[in-house]
């Protein structure tokens, strides 16, 4: 059998969980009888059936699945959680062959869902696609094994690399003014703006500067795609932010990260939780910290510039997607400093999309 061909059909499918399948991650399973697929199916939002769950359910002889293969993205679970292991379920209904695409590095099963099926005399591969498997699990495996969320840094440059025309620092007594009347200043065209938002539908979060609320009062949510809002973090230092800006709306939750110190009593609302950092050092580490706490699997950090170099500066990124628009300030905001080797590049009408891996 064509055990690549299966696992690439696993990962096709496994692509329609990303976004609400988290904190589980989003697997793909397809279940083959006689070079035929007989079912498939991937992971549900979390608490609902497993991906391999939905595949066993969906094959229409179950009489079939005793001489059949399962293919899937991901070790299969073999813990007890919201659902039971599902390796217990493939022993149950005796499928002879399990082709894995990756070892699930989580150590509530890490090789231990694989042994469950060995003692039970199936016959298990593992590895086919290995790499391509890693790569769409990525956030669940940055996650287990470097205790944070998978980093996606995200920005808009002009072509003589500025990110602002001008200075977007006020004083305070124009921070409420400036988030009334303000309209953000686009860099990108429209279709590299809706593919932000297919973007934000995937992650779990994002984040921005102080500076970037001040100057653009952004809603950071999904507008232009189908797909959850993302939980909102900014960083509010010293609590700057006037109540009426559309971040602190309490429509989406919202965490906002201050200074040790910073918090008023009377700072709290609904749907908006407070977190204290020290400001002064390991900035990046800090949040992360935080995120982890509020069990969040990956972020977008937007901006502005010098949250972007925080993150950049302490190497806490793995992937960045930076798009340069069909425009010219001539003088403003530079843009972050990325020195790396850029992966891949694709035109958007007149824009163009670079995109950085952090290896």
């Amino acid at each position: 059998m064509n055990h690549e061909f299966y696992i690439k059909r696993c990962l096709q499918i496994a692509k329609n969980g990303i976004g609400t399948s988290r904190p589980n991650p989003s697997v793909g399973a397809v279940i083959v009888h006689k070079n035929k697929i007989i079912g498939e199916g991937f992971t549900s939002v979390y608490g609902k059936n497993h991906a391999e769950v939905n595949a066993i359910n969906a094959v229409k002889n179950p009489k079939l699945l005793e001489k059949a293969t399962i293919y899937v993205t991901l070790e299969p679970c073999s813990h007890f959680g919201k659902t039971p292991p599902c390796a217990d379920l493939i022993v149950k209904k005796k499928l002879k062959n399990v082709v894995i695409g990756c070892l699930d590095s989580n150590s509530l099963v890490s090789g231990k869902g694989i042994l469950r099926l060995q003692k039970a005399g199936i016959n298990v591969i593992v590895g086919v696609l290995e790499e391509a498997c890693r790569e769409h699990h990525k956030r669940f495996f940055t996650v287990q094994e470097k205790k944070r969320p998978y980093l996606i840094l995200k920005w808009a440059e002009t072509k003589d690399g500025f990110v602002y025309p001008k200075p977007i620092i006020r004083p305070q007594e124009l921070v409420s003014e400036s988030i009334k009347n303000n309209a953000p200043i686009w860099i990108s065209n429209q279709y590299s703006q809706q593919l932000v938002h297919k973007l934000r539908s995937k992650e779990h979060a994002i984040l921005v500067g102080t500076n970037t609320v001040l100057a653009d009062n952004p809603q950071l949510n999904v507008r232009s795609w189908f797909g959850e809002n993302p939980v909102r973090v900014v960083l509010d230092r010293s609590l700057r932010i006037p109540k009426n800006a559309n971040i602190l709306d309490g429509s989406v939750k919202t965490i906002v990260i201050c200074n040790v110190g910073s918090l008023r009593r009377e700072d709290r609302r609904e749907n908006v939780c407070f977190e204290e950092i020290n400001f002064f050092k390991n900035i990046g580490k800090q949040i992360c910290d935080v995120l982890q706490k509020h069990n969040i699997q990956s972020l977008i950090v937007e901006g502005g510039t010098q949250t972007l170099q925080t993150f950049i500066d302490e190497n806490l990124w793995d992937e960045a997607m930076v798009f340069v628009g069909d425009c010219n300030f001539k003088k403003g905001v530079k843009a972050p400093s990325l020195k790396t080797n850029k992966v891949s590049e694709q035109n958007i009408k007149k824009d163009v999309l670079k995109i950085y891996k952090n290896d």
